[in-house]
């Protein structure tokens, strides 16, 4: 990352995510992207984050970057008080130990940030999902959250990686003069080649036995086809059109894989429905990876069937992976790709219509090619980690010279 500015007025950078690994969606692995770079680039990055479980160690390091996780209580009501509490008591004993906070989410710990040291430090929030999945979202229902908002209008910045979430967060009523279009970027990985495919699908080989198809030739010789999703396994990711897909796919492709990597509440839903279905041997969830770039060689497709998204990042990871890409026609999404160009759109909730995309890109080589490639050169001069990181640090400049 030899391009990015020297970490001079901004060195020391407090990162915030309430979860973190190993409870690892998209907005946690922007904030893990973003705070190992910017350790790379010669700054400083510390992590804080809850600590879900008892046996969970205080501490850990997360590649170069320090991850402090703070008291969790499992009780609903008190984990959450108990958490706001020790975040803004770490805040104010160590403000000698940071000059900037960045803030995943405009929720509790923002709301505690904000109270602890606003004012005092420049504080940015980054917003995250859009819809009913998104922050702003949650802050009209969710308890006490109109209460939240207010104290959060105080931050210094609103960071709105997509502009879906721009326009909510200006419907939201947030001063416009603070938020701030930057949108997500991602690692840029080496392109893939066989060799590195046979390797990736033999690490996931090794970790299930219920893999062992992914290594299989089929009567023509060839390895199965596998498609992956990667995110959080949430109603509002349409994973059920996707399971129910899969019946339609290996009607053209019997030996065609499905791999989902993530984790949350459609767990034990979609562990039943793939029983239902009878698909064990070609469905699998795989729980969640803190890092999916070798998931992502494996595959020959990424799929994500989203009913509403504000930036995915697991579709800029599957686009910089030099992955083929089926996804559905939502703003969101629409931002990153075109259909036909960098990937296939279908309409939301449709299963057949996700089949069929399937299908298309499993039986035309050519087609697969052509969007992989495409959607790899968008990520690359588009939403690169390395792009999204100074314009970071553009902002947290800025905002230090406001305040000296």
């Amino acid at each position: 990352m030899n391009s990015i500015t020297s970490p001079s007025t901004v060195a020391r950078v407090v990162w915030i995510s309430r979860r973190f690994w190993p409870l690892i969606g998209g907005a946690e692995r922007m904030i893990g992207y973003l705070a190992t770079a910017w350790a790379e680039a010669g700054g400083q990055s510390v992590i804080l984050t809850a600590r879900w479980e008892p046996n969970w160690p205080k501490e850990i390091q997360f590649q170069k970057v320090s991850v402090i996780r703070l008291p969790q209580p499992k009780l609903r009501f008190w984990g959450t008080v108990r958490y706001m509490v020790a975040l803004g008591r770490w805040l104010r004993q160590n403000r000698d130990r940071y000059d900037c906070i960045c803030v995943s989410m405009l929720k509790h710990d923002a709301y505690a940030a904000v109270r602890a040291v606003g004012g005092q430090v420049p504080i940015l929030l980054r917003a995250e999902g859009a819809g009913r999945t998104g922050d702003c979202y949650w802050q009209l229902h969710a308890r006490c959250g109109r209460r939240l908002k207010y104290r959060l209008m105080e931050a210094d910045a609103f960071i709105a990686p997509s502009q879906t979430i721009y326009r909510e967060l200006q419907a939201a009523g947030y001063p416009r003069s603070r938020i701030h279009h930057i949108p997500n970027g991602v690692p840029i990985p080496p392109l893939p080649d066989a060799q590195r495919k046979q390797a990736a699908r033999s690490a996931l080989a090794a970790l299930d036995p219920g893999l062992q198809a992914l290594l299989r030739p089929g009567p023509d010789g060839r390895m199965p086809l596998m498609a992956v999703y990667t995110g959080r396994l949430h109603p509002a990711k349409g994973l059920a059109e996707l399971v129910a897909s899969w019946q339609w796919v290996r009607m053209r492709h019997p030996a065609a894989q499905l791999c989902l990597a993530g984790e949350g509440p459609m767990w034990a839903g979609l562990a039943s429905q793939i029983l239902q279905q009878n698909l064990q041997e070609y469905v699998h969830l795989l729980g969640p990876f803190d890092t999916v770039e070798d998931l992502l060689a494996a595959a020959d497709l990424f799929v994500l069937p989203s009913h509403e998204e504000g930036m995915s990042l697991s579709l800029l990871e599957a686009m910089a992976a030099a992955l083929p890409i089926v996804t559905t026609d939502i703003p969101g999404n629409q931002q990153l790709v075109r259909d036909g160009q960098e990937a296939l759109l279908v309409p939301v909730g449709n299963a057949q219509a996700l089949a069929a995309a399937i299908i298309r890109i499993f039986s035309q080589p050519c087609l697969a090619d052509q969007l992989r490639h495409a959607a790899r050169h968008r990520a690359q001069t588009e939403f690169s980690l390395e792009r999204c990181l100074q314009q970071h640090q553009i902002l947290w400049a800025s905002l230090l010279a406001e305040s000296r």
